[in-house]
């Protein structure tokens, strides 16, 4: 690697023609239009009445379709995003069984922290890996409840598969994929519950969530009765059986009609770029063409080691240029801070520093709704802000 000081970089002729790359809210789908979506809204209108509702149920129906889901899977709107969805989760259905929580990114280890500190199981144990890294998989209990990220948003680094789940397992396994859907290919028998947003590769907006549940998933919440007072929010049955309707439209709380007629375009969108299949080329697409680069520069990696763990949605990288690495964490993250700032300004990309959270880096969201142009528009421009960034840091 040449370490040496690098002049400054002639500014690109060529900016992306859309430089959303943000990781959540995530870019709009290509073609976008406020007045259409606002044109199909029912603005003003209880969620309750009958085309509303129509609307909503319409939504879940074609969600299931496209993701080409079991048809004894049940797919209902929750509140408070993938977040919500979760919680809903671990609150309504852990309990009886030990559990295994899978921790290699920020939202695990919030999962985690729930379990342990809040629900205070007594049989909990963390299965826990550095970002960039994922944990042993093939150390996960068969008979416990499984709790993970099919994609880690904040670390770049999902599972590559789901040959790790036993298919005669005894407990469930509790899938965040809100990264993953529409994206990666999601093993539904293995999985009996997940949870995602609108807000990512569909590229819709926030607040809402999407929770699914397989047929052992309703057993299991059937047959078990939390041992902690639950939230009406978070509560999915009534008299022992499941509220049917949540999986009809009928949402628990008042959902934003204007999210809803949002996700609605956006499905449209996907069903018109092939569906799931169609989705997930077009992610496929952009990291690769984000990757080439990556292995043609000498001053940046990919913070996923292992290619087969590297997400396609939500690309985290590390600057490995010696002079940035030798600056400590602080000033590294003061580096990437003006970069990101550079990018900003020049209209070249938005929000594409890492998380908070996470190793200093950049995060650059490669999801269906990006065009691989504009990814290929994006590279010039970080060679750029780093050279800008690195003569003005070392001068």
């Amino acid at each position: 690697m040449n370490q040496a000081v690098m002049p400054p970089a002639q500014t690109p002729s060529v900016l992306p023609a859309r430089p959303e790359f943000s990781s959540g809210p995530c870019p709009k789908r290509p073609g976008w239009s406020a007045d259409a979506v606002a044109a199909r809204a029912f603005l003003g209108r209880s969620h309750r009445a009958s085309a509303p509702k129509a609307q909503l149920a319409d939504v879940c129906t074609k969600t299931h379709a496209l993701l080409g889901l079991p048809a004894d899977y049940r797919l209902g709107i929750v509140p408070a995003s993938d977040t919500g969805a979760v919680e809903m989760a671990l609150w309504s259905l852990l309990g009886p069984r030990p559990v295994d929580v899978l921790a290699w990114e920020s939202f695990g280890a919030g999962w985690a922290n729930d379990i342990q500190k809040q629900l205070k199981l007594p049989d909990v144990r963390l299965l826990e890996a550095p970002y960039g890294a994922l944990p042993d998989l093939a150390s996960v209990r068969a008979d416990a409840d499984v709790v993970f990220t099919w994609n880690g948003t904040t670390s770049g680094a999902r599972v590559p598969d789901a040959d790790w789940i036993a298919a005669d397992r005894t407990g469930l396994t509790i899938c965040d994929a809100t990264s993953a859907v529409f994206a990666q290919n999601l093993d539904w028998a293995k999985l009996d519950v997940v949870t995602f947003s609108w807000q990512k590769v569909m590229g819709g907006e926030g607040a809402h969530g999407v929770l699914i549940l397989s047929p052992r998933a309703v057993e299991r919440l059937e047959s078990h009765t939390p041992a902690w007072p639950m939230p009406k929010i978070f509560r999915l049955t009534k008299g022992g059986k499941l509220i049917e309707g949540i999986f009809r439209g009928e949402t628990i709380n008042t959902p934003s009609m204007l999210a809803v007629a949002d996700a609605a375009d956006a499905l449209d969108w996907v069903a018109e770029i092939g569906g799931q299949a169609g989705a997930q080329t077009r992610a496929d697409a952009n990291f690769a063409a984000l990757q080439a680069w990556v292995d043609r520069s000498d001053w940046i990696e990919n913070l996923v080691a292992d290619p087969a763990a590297r997400s396609n949605t939500s690309v985290c990288l590390r600057i490995t240029d010696a002079r940035v690495a030798a600056l400590g964490e602080p000033a590294q993250r003061a580096f990437t801070k003006a970069m990101c700032a550079r990018l900003e300004k020049a209209n070249a990309a938005y929000d594409i520093n890492g998380y908070r959270d996470a190793p200093p880096g950049l995060r650059i969201w490669c999801g269906a709704t990006v065009n691989t142009d504009d990814i290929a528009a994006l590279t010039p421009w970080l060679d750029w802000a780093f050279a800008a960034t690195a003569a003005e840091t070392f001068a």
